[in-house]
């Protein structure tokens, strides 16, 4: 069950006692200095009321509420609602609230709603779908006025036909609230996941989120006060305050004369409030289980790079990033802008509407004129928002706007297939006309710029020229480094001897996620380089940095570490951190990879099993089940788990696999039928084109196996090994000609 956790020390039951005009208590009853003993919204009241009041319905108080008359929005009075033929309906009996709906297993039952979930422009609902573990409903409530076109059920997939198999189902990983959603949604939370029972002891402090999910734990915060109420001198500088959010009045905000642009007095030391509220406000994974306020976010949570499924190539939100990522992009993080120069702290709104918010930096006797923006005023394309922070809706009715704050280039749409915010609202112009506009109205300085877009581009298709792009843009110490680490996660692709300088340097790089990305081209690397390259990352003052480097070292270091103490610590580390994720598949194969690595099979094949266990059509277990099977000399055990896996549902790494396996028993035919499969199920996955096409060449179909190749060239120019086949079989062919051309391409992406 999901519990409150009862508050300890007596020392905070001391404090909780008193009131701020009290008298303080005396020193054995106060908790120590470094306390992590939270008090609670009521006690922060006491001092903080108008911060309090603001707060109160804002979104984070509304993030999670016990249902009830006043909190739930949602039509529970016998309606009904269809979804790709599931009717759910939804009632109330005896003060509770119900669903009917598909199940896990695609049986429509009757669910108890637990909890509401967020406030606005939607709400979602939990259901405790066994003892403590949560799910949350893919049905949500608009909660926008009718006349917004809300009021309504809806489902979070609407185009999408999903049952209780696909990986989107409300019931399935991807909705579970103790895994995906708890954190950030109640304060100061312990998952409590209990591995060896597969089940969940959920606690939290407050159920929402409430002022010690931002500030820490504040009794030594209280404790001070109580001393100065008291008449002790201030003394503490931060208020016995866990982490200070606030910005120095030193490093307020000036104009120079004439500047059209604000800057800071004196830039800030650290920046603390954007690493806080990014923990939440960011697509990450959580790695560690304690949390500690004030430090890098890259110590506990592992923050999403500029992935192709997430962002498009120029970094503008594609899926949804939830702002951290995007706000790292931006100028205005670099010049020192912080969430709360444009949000109010505690309700979570602007501090004014419209280009006003904007003119407290900006002049808008500058930038709030038609000499700038070339728009009607009033208009929308003269709002600063509409061209430099596009928006894109989420969860069917949720608009989140870019906080990269972009200049728009829809030269860049011309040349790379971006968006742009001009053709967004001139849809029935081409992009042409709207570059041509940029240049007629800003000259072509703005449009000649280079942008990073066009190196990512370049690496994520393999095109010519990328590697050389992709080593400007990490050599560019002016470029943010989440741009920078995207690019050395790209330089995975292009194995070459030039990108050895940049390796040695991104290694020693000031930034961690540029640190985090360069531990895993080590991977590319000869292991003798590897080691003695990579080895002092696992020593790195961050963790997710070390995490990376061992995960990728362990094989090659388990033998002789040159720093015996630094590897097991790491190896310890890694292995505390998987097991933490433990109620997630993806936690316990990582593991079992790091078990392999280490030549401790029998803990790897636990571990592969162990995620098959909690999820059994997880296919990167399964295949990597099947092949530690294989190497331990145990084929027909491993053919039995793959053929098992595709009996319960299709899979194109699962086919490749026991296409792979059939080939290595001499069973070429029927190793064709998978290896086809897996490349027809993913196009998109160019190694399993190649593997069919050379199953094909070898069967004897060297034609055939010459179209699969042209297919995957298509998908992905730059694949060295698709371009070195087709030169190898059109020559066989006697086609030389193609030959030849295969050969040229391939001799422009070795040269670049």
């Amino acid at each position: 069950m999901i519990r409150r956790r009862a508050i300890a020390g007596a020392g905070l039951l001391v404090i909780l006692a008193a009131g701020c005009g009290e008298r303080a208590p005396d020193a054995a009853a106060r908790p120590p200095r470094g306390s992590e003993s939270v008090v609670g919204i009521a006690v922060c009241a006491e001092c903080h009321e108008e911060a309090t009041e603001i707060f109160h319905g804002s979104d984070h108080d509304l993030a999670m509420q016990p249902v009830s008359e006043e909190t739930v929005l949602g039509d529970f009075e016998d309606a009904s609602f269809t979804h790709r033929g599931v009717t759910s309906t939804f009632h109330r009996r005896d003060n509770a609230y119900f669903v009917r709906t598909d199940g896990p297993d695609g049986a429509m039952r009757e669910y108890r709603i637990d909890f509401a979930f967020g406030v606005r422009p939607l709400q979602q609902y939990l259901v405790e779908i066994e003892p403590g573990r949560y799910q949350v409903l893919s049905l949500c409530w608009d909660t926008r006025s009718a006349d917004d076109g809300g009021q309504r059920w809806f489902h979070l997939y609407p185009d999408e036909p999903i049952d209780h198999l696909d990986e989107l189902h409300w019931t399935r990983p991807l909705g579970n609230w103790n895994y995906m959603c708890a954190e950030c949604h109640s304060t100061k939370l312990d998952k409590g996941y209990i591995a060896a029972e597969d089940r969940y002891e959920t606690m939290w402090e407050e159920i929402d989120v409430s002022c010690e999910a931002c500030h820490g734990a504040g009794a030594d915060h209280v404790a001070w006060a109580r001393e100065v109420e008291a008449g002790a001198e201030p003394g503490d500088a931060d208020y016995g305050l866990v982490v200070r959010l606030k910005v120095p009045d030193e490093a307020h905000w000036i104009f120079d004369e004439d500047a059209p642009t604000a800057h800071r007095a004196a830039p800030l030391a650290a920046n603390v409030q954007v690493e806080t509220c990014g923990r939440c406000h960011s697509r990450r994974t959580q790695v560690w289980p304690e949390y500690h306020h004030g430090d890098q976010l890259a110590d506990t949570h592992r923050v999403s790079l500029l992935e192709e499924r997430l962002y498009h190539a120029d970094g503008q939100i594609l899926d949804e990033v939830y702002v951290y990522g995007s706000f790292l992009q931006s100028r205005m993080y670099h010049n020192g802008v912080t969430c709360t120069d444009c949000h109010e702290p505690h309700g979570g709104g602007l501090w004014a509407p419209g280009n006003a918010l904007c003119a407290r930096c900006h002049v808008p006797e500058v930038y709030d004129t038609e000499d700038h923006h070339f728009h009607p005023v009033d208009s929308t394309g003269a709002l600063c928002v509409e061209c430099h922070m596009v928006d894109r809706n989420y969860m069917v009715v949720d608009p989140r706007r870019d906080h990269s704050m972009r200049i728009p280039r829809p030269d860049l749409t011309v040349e790379i297939g971006t968006p742009n915010a001009c053709t967004r609202c001139h849809d029935d112009e081409p992009a042409q006309w709207s570059a041509e506009k940029v240049v007629e109205w800003y000259g072509r300085e703005q449009s000649d710029q280079p942008h990073y877009g066009e190196a990512l581009r370049a690496g994520r298709r393999g095109l010519p020229g990328a590697l050389a792009k992709l080593l400007g843009v990490i050599g560019d110490d002016e470029m943010p480094a989440i741009v920078r680490a995207t690019a050395v996660e790209l330089l995975r692709r292009y194995p070459h001897e030039r990108t050895l300088p940049a390796i040695r340097s991104v290694l020693e790089d000031d930034a961690p996620l540029v640190r985090r990305a360069a531990a895993g081209l080590l991977e590319v690397l000869p292991p003798d380089l590897a080691r003695s390259l990579g080895e002092p990352l696992l020593s790195d003052p961050i963790r997710t940095v070390r995490l990376e480097a061992v995960a990728v070292l362990a094989g090659v270091l388990r033998e002789s570490p040159e720093q015996p103490g630094a590897f097991d610590r790491a190896v310890e580390e890694y292995r505390v951190a998987q097991r933490f994720n433990a109620d997630r598949a993806e936690g316990r194969l990582n593991l079992g990879n790091l078990e392999m690595r280490l030549g401790l099979v029998d803990a790897a094949e636990r571990a592969y099993r162990g995620a098959l266990a909690i999820q059994p059509d997880f296919a990167p277990a399964v295949v990597n089940l099947a092949d530690l099977l294989r190497a331990t000399g145990r084929d027909a055990a491993a053919e039995r788990v793959l053929r098992e896996s595709l009996a319960a549902g299709e899979d194109a790494g699962v086919h490749h696999a026991l296409g792979l396996l059939l080939v290595r028993r001499r069973q070429a035919t029927a190793a064709l039928e998978h290896l086809a499969a897996a490349a027809r199920a993913r196009p998109d996955a160019v190694r399993y084109a190649y593997v069919y096409a050379i199953a094909l060449h070898d069967l004897g179909d060297a034609p055939r196996a010459i179209t699969v190749l042209e297919q995957a060239h298509r998908e992905q120019p730059g694949d060295r090994d698709v371009l070195a086949a087709l030169v190898t079989y059109s020559r066989e062919m006697g086609r030389h000609e193609d030959a030849e051309r295969w050969a040229a391409r391939l001799r422009t992406l070795t040269e670049r």
